[in-house]
């Protein structure tokens, strides 16, 4: 396995020839730190947990999609522009591209929905959801409608603070991930993407009460989070699959701990 590649806050290379493009805005990053062990068997094939300090994390992270559009065409305004909330975790293959692992993607926007499932074998889920800023605070709800477990929810509020102008390494690796890898038709790939450097800003979580967590299959103990960000946003744009190897990499170890997460 080779040793995993930095973790740089600008992207490691341009994507001139893009697969999808669309922008990610109003995003709360929630997340918890676990024991790698915990989370080693959700991986797909040909990874296995990225860690920052013998720790990896699981990630809650709400947003709006906007404007996704296929290859250079313009984004689509209506279908194309959709609430979203993920649960994540951190990733590394045996080539050393850090990247990530979505459980579950709530989005409003069935023919997205569709779309991800069926082109991509991504977890995407038909849910009512809202986003809505009041006063200095931004809000996400999302009530699973299909597939399932249905009613399935999260309400999240936080308030966004002070803008963040030298981002700790902890938070670099929390946000900084330039690729997710999915079960593609044949087997793992790695998707790779390509934005600016994040404008982030450290948050407080006023409210948190969700068991899409759980709905994941990730174990969900109570705590606070160790680290809450908000950012405005970044235009994105994602790349063709690459394979990774058929060898998985060695498995990652780390000493236990209990890791916090919202109620349910």
């Amino acid at each position: 396995m080779q040793k995993p590649s930095a973790v740089t806050p600008d992207a490691p290379a341009a994507i001139r020839l893009p697969l999808l493009t669309q922008e990610w805005l109003d995003l709360a990053f929630v997340h918890w730190a676990v024991d790698p062990a915990a989370v080693a068997g959700l991986m797909p094939r040909g990874t296995v947990p990225d860690t920052h300090d013998g720790l990896t994390y699981i990630g809650l992270v709400a947003f709006r999609m906007h404007r996704v559009g296929w290859l250079r065409l313009p984004g689509i305004p209506y279908f194309g522009s959709f609430p979203e909330t993920n649960v994540r975790l951190y990733s590394v293959d045996a080539h050393g591209r850090r990247g990530v692992v979505f459980r579950s993607m709530d989005a409003s926007r069935l023919i997205p929905v569709v779309m991800g499932r069926v082109g991509f074998r991504l977890p995407y889920l038909w849910s009512r959801m809202t986003v809505r800023t009041v006063g200095d605070t931004v809000t996400y709800t999302s009530s699973r409608r299909w597939p399932g477990p249905r009613g399935a929810y999260s309400r999240i509020t936080v308030r966004p603070g002070e803008r963040i102008h030298e981002p700790t390494a902890l938070e670099h690796f929390l946000t900084a991930r330039w690729g997710m890898h999915n079960m593609f038709f044949g087997g793992a790939a790695f998707l790779p993407n390509h934005h600016p450097r994040w404008p982030l800003h450290r948050a407080q979580l006023v409210t948190c009460d969700e068991d899409l967590v759980a709905g994941a299959g990730i174990e969900a103990p109570t705590g606070v989070p160790v680290s809450v960000l908000y950012s405005p946003g970044v235009p994105v744009r994602l790349g063709r699959p690459a394979r990774p190897p058929r060898r998985a990499p060695r498995p990652l170890t780390s000493s236990a701990l209990e890791a916090p997460m919202c109620s349910a």
